[in-house]
């Protein structure tokens, strides 16, 4: 009987199909052109060619985010795989699946141990280099370990907090011929086997703990979208109607439209978000990992009268920074579906007064208020983008200012998603990420939001938008500089603008764009937002909307360093703050 035998890279791509993927993003080059060559006319899966590794990256992000499946970028070796760190990173901060495949010199040019720096032409030891920034890394030396390899990864990738994973596989190990009935498995008969348990005494003192609250608040994370536990704490939001902050990372976790929802905390946070969090006196942690943008620079001030619970399903999370009253090592998804069956008898007439505290909080400091025409305010451009933006659309925010502006301003529905990074802050990642997106949800519009600085990073993505005829809307805030470091020298630097404004430039973007033939449009007056935006969104070609904003515009409000959360600049007197508070402020100041 003839043994069936097929070349190592088929099977790559063969095993990437089998997981539901259906596209590769990637940058063709010399030591991937086996697996490129696997691609070849496949109706399955496709190669999508972006025009730099780092947007490759990027674009596999988005793709899992949104689709809820392992993004895949794929780069040849040396520069190509380097290029890829970036984004990499952004996947192991944030927690994203994704598979990275990376080429690799041929295993007889490979250095390995020799005390030389090279031997192959681009070969680099991707695998040591990201070791930091993945769950796991390997070099395929043996072809016949590619099946045990790619169960493995995609595995490690998926479970646990989920994250980033490479596999470098050199040149004539891609070529080799394998037969995959011999090949070995990752897998035994235990691997459909669960460890997602929680303890149901501690549940059962955590539901006391919440029904006995006069102040809660529950703190939504990005966990709470990873583990697919958004329905799950709408469940328990209904049946307690506790008020929702969230992280910047957990800002669509929750419907912004539910009468519970409050807003996002932190550094750049609403004012009555903090004010909420700062005067609870129980706080449900779900999915986040309390980092400085959320407690301030002084973590021992952060919700201080309140007993904390937080559910991490990494550990070394837990008790990080923030002592909490209970920590639980748990998917979010599994804790609150138990915890669900616990607060059935909860008295929401209880927490009626805290909830009016907290609606005369966002009445007294709404994030945007009502300007003069002339200008474009961009906390209430924000606001009315949300009136128009269609159900199940897609945002991507880039960093820089106009993701803050777009945190704390936008108003996201139960069928949209935001998508932006958290741990890495990248500039120039919300075109790649929106790319990705796309593929991933083909029939959905997809928003970008960024800056004239961040668009600039990753502007050769306009030719695979247009390449590739995606409905993707491009809303830039163009306020002629590096804004968030302009802000940031103005306050610390006696405003010596170096870099951020002086040495900045940029093109005119009307031109640049419209060189990649997609329809542009600009404006600076805030009479004229109405009608831009009814012309960006009449159809569902890709078109670039410039949004002019005064380069003095700061991101308001923002917590300064060593002061809680609550006390954020523009300061409020410190009689004001008190009559807002219900636990003790920590100095009385001298601010009137």
């Amino acid at each position: 009987m003839a043994i069936k035998t097929m070349k190592l890279s088929d099977y790559v791509i063969n095993y990437l199909s089998e997981q539901g993927i259906n596209c590769v993003f990637e940058v063709c080059g010399g030591a991937i052109t086996h697996l490129i060559d696997s691609l070849y006319e496949r109706k399955d899966i496709n190669a999508i060619s972006v025009h730099h590794e780092q947007a490759a990256a990027f674009a596999a992000e988005g793709y899992a985010r949104v689709s809820g499946n392992l993004g895949i970028a794929m780069a040849t070796s040396g520069p190509g795989a380097t290029n890829l760190i970036t984004g990499i990173a952004s996947c192991y901060f944030d927690s994203i699946p994704s598979l990275f495949i990376t080429g690799q010199v041929n295993t007889y040019e490979f250095k390995f141990d020799k005390p030389v720096r090279q031997i192959g032409f681009q070969e680099t030891d991707i695998v040591r280099i990201v070791r930091p920034v993945v769950k796991d890394a390997i070099l395929v030396e043996n072809p016949k370990k590619i099946k045990y390899y790619l169960e493995k990864l995609v595995c490690v990738a998926k479970s646990g907090r989920p994250g980033p994973v490479l596999l470098d596989i050199p040149m004539n190990i891609q070529r080799a011929d394998i037969d995959p009935e011999e090949l070995e498995s990752f897998y035994d008969k235990d691997k459909n086997k669960s460890n997602l348990k929680v303890d149901i005494k501690r549940i059962k003192k955590i539901a006391k703990v919440v029904k006995s609250a006069f102040r809660p608040v529950v703190l939504a994370g990005g966990g709470v979208r990873l583990s697919g536990a958004s329905e799950e704490l709408s469940k328990f939001i209904s049946k307690t109607k506790i008020p929702v902050v969230v992280s910047l990372m957990g800002l669509d976790a929750f419907p912004h439209k539910n009468q519970s929802f409050v807003g996002m905390i932190g550094t750049y946070g609403n004012r009555y978000a903090n004010l909420t969090i700062a005067n609870a006196d129980m706080v449900l942690v779900l999915g986040t990992r309390l980092d400085t943008r959320q407690t301030g620079t002084k973590p021992e001030t952060f919700a201080r009268g309140a007993r904390i619970i937080h559910v991490d399903v990494d550990p070394n999370e837990l008790d990080n920074k923030i002592k909490a009253k209970y920590a639980i090592e748990s998917d979010i998804k599994v804790f609150l579906k138990t915890l669900n069956k616990y607060v059935n008898a909860y008295d929401v007439n209880k927490t009626k007064k805290w909830r009016k505290t907290i609606k005369g909080y966002k009445r007294q400091y709404p994030s945007y208020r009502n300007t003069s025409c002339k200008f474009i305010d961009p906390n209430l451009f924000i606001h009315q983008l949300s009136d128009v933006i269609p159900e199940g659309a897609v945002i991507c925010a880039d960093v820089g200012q106009n993701q803050i502006w777009t945190a704390q301003s936008l108003s996201i529905n139960k069928t949209q998603r935001f998508l932006t990074q958290g741990g890495m802050g990248a500039m120039g990642s919300a075109l790649s990420m929106a790319i990705g997106a796309s593929f991933a949800k083909p029939n959905k519009l997809i928003i970008v939001i960024t800056g004239d600085g961040g668009f600039q990073l990753n502007i050769q993505e306009l030719e695979t938008i247009y390449n590739h005829k995606l409905p993707i809307k491009i809303i830039m805030l163009n306020n002629h500089c590096y804004g968030m470091i302009r802000q940031f020298q103005e306050q610390y630097f006696d405003a010596r603008f170096q870099s951020s404004v002086i040495g900045y430039s940029a093109p005119d973007f009307q031109d640049v764009v419209s060189a990649y033939k997609i329809p542009v449009n600009r404006i600076s007056c805030g009479a004229d937002v109405g009608d831009a935006l009814k012309k960006l969104f009449r159809n569902t070609q890709p078109m670039f909307l410039e949004v002019d904003i005064k380069s003095e515009t700061q991101v308001m409000p923002k917590l300064s360093v060593n002061k809680p959360i609550e006390d954020q600049d523009p300061l409020l007197s410190r009689k004001e703050l008190q009559s807002n508070m219900f636990v003790d402020l920590l100095y009385e100041g001298d601010n009137k």
